[in-house]
Parts: structure tokens; sequence; C-alpha cells
């Protein structure tokens, strides 16, 4: 048998420079735990050139292992180009099987290299360079590719462990996000609820507003199904009714409050929600078991409920206090007007005691001439036949003035008849001719011919006029550097209306006085009470009419009210002049002035 022969020292050495090597080499994946993939290319190039005392070691990852390149190189004086020798290295190709082995850079030595794949995936590609021509040796190729498997199992791990940093973070960037969803759900839902529990507050409140609102108001609502009768009541409904609470309403019961003159309202309400009107809106009476009577406002609207079945709902308002204030008022604006209208009347007082004299001076005088008529010697009976017509004549004069001022100062309530405005304002003229004459006012009249009838309180109406005339023949008490003339004009208005104006040549008014003359208590005159034009625009509103003031193109100013005519009468008019009131009749006291006219 043959014997080996023995090793030499450098062999011996090598051998153990091997050992040491491998040594080295199972000991990088400890020292590569928890690196990146480039901290542990860099560090396995760094070593393998160091432990196997190499020129060059070029390491390259393919994409998905992290596409990071190593080139390093033994430090020698006279290093090729590190960008040429990269170039060199990639431009190898992808199979190694063709690779030479052994490579000349230019303006360098040639190199010996071992080229070794990562993994059988195509992990990357390790390839060590040496100048030496007999490299790698056996040893030098066990140790590449101890490192080569070492270097992949350290990939591996990395990238495993970067695997699952990433789905950890994909993880947590999962369940922050959720999290935050959720914490955006919860906070919206707890905004639901604290929104719900709001308007549950305010629905509560606003109900608690709503009964007492109703309560103060007086008005109840309801729902009343045609079909079925069926109703449902507010609680203030109830006590408007004074019926028990809750109990079931029938129209039966209902029927029971109602004053016996107004049950044909609620049977013709029933019929017209049987033929399913749209709206119902009536003003009626009940009778109290007490005796006493309420008026009530009711207006209920139609609509379909979720059965498609006819419904109304509704409200309704006790007015009753509403309708004694309303009499109150109307009272107390009838004694205010009978206050101002004795006002008016005491300044009259010299005026109709002229007018009256007069004719009682005739009969004095006739009276005397018919006594020494017939007392002569013969009585002369022809003569005193005269003088006694002539007394009945003058009689009848003051008989007349007498019955005028009674007919104005007599109190009485509103008593509205056709009448002729022509002819008011004649009588109302002829009362105060005495005193416009004393005034020195020259009175002049355009009434219009065949004016037509309006409808209304003769007696409140000319008391307007009277309180027109004797403001108009107050504001030229002072004039003395032109006539004073005074122009009462009646015209049709629209077609529709009827005007009465009353024109002076005064001072005007101040801007203070145009602000003002309509208020209450407000007067320019220094023994005036301020309630002449407040109670002439109330009885002119009370007639659906409308007054107002307007300055002249001259002196003085104008002040006029228009009046609707009765169905029947109105009649096509020409236009009205510039600064007209409106022609549309107006609603119940509302003042409609025309433009640039003084506000009412």
């Amino acid at each position: 048998m043959e014997i080996p022969p023995e090793p030499t020292v450098e062999e011996v050495k090598r051998l153990q420079r091997c050992v040491n090597d491998l040594a080295s080499l199972l000991a990088f994946p400890a020292m590569w735990s928890g690196r990146s993939p480039e901290q542990i290319v860099s560090s396995f190039a760094a070593g393998l050139l160091r432990m196997l005392r190499l020129d060059v070691v070029y390491v390259r990852l393919a994409e998905e292992t992290g596409g990071h390149s190593e080139l390093l190189w033994a430090p020698h004086d006279a290093d090729p180009d590190r960008v040429l020798a990269a170039e060199i290295f990639t431009s190898l190709g992808r199979d190694m099987a063709q690779w030479p082995r052994q490579v000349t850079l230019a303006g360098g030595p040639a190199l010996s290299i071992e080229p070794l794949r990562l993994g059988h995936g195509g992990m990357g590609v390790v390839v060590a360079g040496s100048r030496r021509t007999a490299f790698p040796l056996q040893t030098e190729q066990l140790l590449l590719n101890v490192a080569a498997n070492q270097l992949v199992l350290a990939l591996q791990e990395a990238q495993l462990r970067l695997e699952q940093k990433r789905v950890a973070d994909e993880l947590d960037e999962h369940v922050a996000q959720r999290t935050a969803e959720l914490a955006a759900i919860n906070a919206e839902l707890r905004k639901e609820i604290d929104d719900r529990k709001q308007a549950e507050e305010r629905l509560r409140r606003s109900e608690a507003f709503l009964a007492e609102g109703q309560n103060l108001a007086r008005i109840g609502n309801f729902s009343w199904l045609a079909s079925t009768a069926e109703m449902k009541w507010s609680e203030q409904l109830y006590r408007i009714f004074e019926f028990e609470p809750g109990i079931p309403v029938t129209l039966e019961l209902l029927a029971s409050r109602f004053h016996p003159e107004d049950r044909g309202l609620l049977q013709e309400m029933l019929e017209k929600a049987r033929r399913a009107a749209s709206n119902l809106e009536y003003s009626c009476r009940l009778l109290m078991p007490d005796g006493a009577t309420k008026y009530l406002q009711l207006a209920a609207h139609a609509m379909r409920d979720h059965q498609g079945r006819m419904e109304y709902l509704g409200a309704v308002q006790d007015v009753t206090q509403r309708r004694a204030s309303e009499d109150a008022l109307s009272r107390a604006r009838t004694e205010l007007a009978n206050v101002a209208r004795a006002t008016s009347l005491g300044v009259l007082t010299a005026a109709i005691a002229h007018e009256v004299n007069q004719p009682i001076s005739g009969i004095i005088t006739n009276a005397n001439t018919c006594f020494r008529m017939l007392s002569a010697q013969p009585p002369n009976v022809d003569g005193a036949l005269e003088t006694a017509r002539r007394t009945i004549r003058d009689g009848k004069r003051a008989a007349d003035v007498i019955a005028r001022l009674r007919t104005l100062y007599t109190r009485r309530d509103f008593q509205p008849e056709l009448m002729d405005l022509n002819e008011a304002a004649r009588e109302v003229a002829s009362l105060s001719l005495g005193e416009l004459q004393r005034n020195g006012v020259i009175l002049r009249h355009e009434l219009a011919d065949d004016l037509p009838p309006v409808k209304g309180d003769r007696i409140q109406l000319q008391q307007v006029i009277l309180n027109l005339l004797r403001n108009a023949s107050d504001a030229m008490s002072t004039i003395d550097d032109r006539p004073k003339e005074l122009l009462i004009r009646t015209e049709a208005d629209n077609g529709d209306r009827v005007r009465l104006s009353v024109k002076d040549a005064g001072v005007g008014l101040s801007a203070e006085a145009a602000r003002r003359i309509f208020d209450p208590f407000y007067t320019t005159k220094s023994d005036g009470m301020g309630m002449g034009l407040s109670v002439s625009r109330s009885i002119i509103e009370a007639h659906y009419g409308s007054l107002w003031a307007t300055p002249n193109d001259g002196p003085g100013v104008t002040f006029a009210f228009s009046l609707p005519l009765e169905p029947g009468h109105a009649r096509t008019a020409s236009p009205p002049d510039v600064g007209n009131p409106p022609g549309t009749r107006p609603s119940l006291v509302r003042c409609h002035p025309p433009a640039g006219a003084l506000q009412c």
C-alpha cells in the first residue's frame, strides 16, 4: 500500500488559515443580524476581500433582492479606474458559464475571476478576482462557496425581516387607519347622539314654547280625518271649548258648543270637507254652559295621510278678547270723534249765532211791521199778509240752521248710507260761510256734475270736511299779500273712487309739520288740540278710504280724501293727475297717499 506524501509546511499553514477563515465565515450571520441588505453586502465584500487576500470583490443583487451593487478593491498603488471596472463586470452577461476566467482591465493587470450565483432563484452574483493565475485554489473555492451560502442565508433572513417589517408596518398602518376610521365613526356617532339630544331638547323646548304660545295667543290645533270623523285635539283646544282633556271629541259634542245661530256654519264646513275642499276658513261663536259667548277664528288645510285619506290640519283661535278690545276701541274712537266734533263746533259758535241772528232779526222786524200794518186805520191787510209770509220764511231759515247744527253735534253710532258728496260739502260750506267771510276767505266750489254716490256716515264725513275747511282758513289767517282763496273740489278718481279736496293759499307746512301732521295731539296752532286730522284720518280709514296732504305748486297745501264707490256705481274715468293717490281700493285702516304726498 502506497503511503501518501507528508504535507508541506506551506500546505499545513494554508489549511490552518482556511479553517480560521471558515470559522470567521460561519460567524458572519451573527454579525449581520438585524442589518439591511446594503449593510450585509458591504460587510460581506470587505470581509471576503480581507480573508482571501483578493484584489477585487464585486457583488450585485437582483432587483427583487434589493438591487444593491458593491465593488471593492484591494489597496494597491496602481488601482485601475473603478468606474471602468464596474462597466466590465456588469457587461459580462447573465450566463456565467460563458464568462472568461481571466479579464484584463484597461490600464491594469490581468485578473483571474470566479463568479458565484447567489441561490437558485437568482438573488444576485458575486465575482471574486485576484492577480494570482492559480486563483482560485481548492480551499479558496470552498471558502467562496461557504461565503456565498452564508450571504444567501443572511440576505434571505434580511428579506424575511424586511417583509415581516413591511407586513407589520402595513398591519400597523391598516390598524391605525381602521382605528382612525373607527375613531371618526365613533366621533360621528357621538356627534349624532349629541345632535339628537340637542334636537330632542330643542323639540321639547319648542313644544313647551308652542304650548305656552298657544296658551298666550289662545290658539289650539287639531287634525280631522274627513272619512272617519276622527279628531285629535291639542290641550289648548280642550281649554278653549272647555271640554274634559282627553275625552273623544265627536261631531255631536262639537255641535253642542256651537252658538245656535252658527250651527249652520258647522254643517256648511262639514259639507265642504266632504267635497274635499282644500282650505276651510270660518268665524263662528260658541255658547258656553255658563251662558258666555266666545268668538273663534278657524282655519284648516287639507292634505293626504300615509294611507291616502283626506286629512285636515288646522288651528282655532279664541278671539273673544280681541273682539272685546276692538269694540272698546271703536267706542273710544267714537267718543274721541264726538269730542273733536264738539271742539270744532265750539269754534263755529260765533258763526252759527250770526247765521241764526239774521233770520231772528228779520222775524222781529217783520212782526213789528205786521203789527203796525194791522193797527193802522184802516188796517193794511195785504201788507200784513206779505210781512207774515216773510216772517215764516225767516223762521224756516233759522230752523234749518239749528237743525244742521243739531245734526252735526248729535252723538250717534256709525250709520252708513248712500249719499251725495257734493250735497254734504255744500251743507258744511253753508254753515262755515259766515266765519270764512269774517276771516276774509274767498270760498270757491268746483263740484263735479253727475258725481256717483258713495256709501258712508254722512255726519262723520261732514265732520271731516268741516275740519279741513277750518284748517285751511286758519292756515291763511296771517296772509296779507295775496288773496285768501279756498277751493273745494269733487271729482271722480280712477273710475271706482270719488275724491274731495280742499286747497288753500296759506303758509304751507314746515318739515317738522309735514312729518307729524297726522300724529295725534300734534298741532301748529297755539289753541289747538292736535286731534282734528288724526280723527279725520280714522274716519276716512273706517270708510275704506285714504286721506293725504300734498304741497301746492304755489303757496299753500291741498288736503284730500278719496272714498270707494259702491259696486254697480263704478265707471270709467280719465286718468288722474300726477300725484293723485292710487285708484285701487285700499284695505281696512291703510293709508295710500300718492307719490310726493305727506304720509298719513
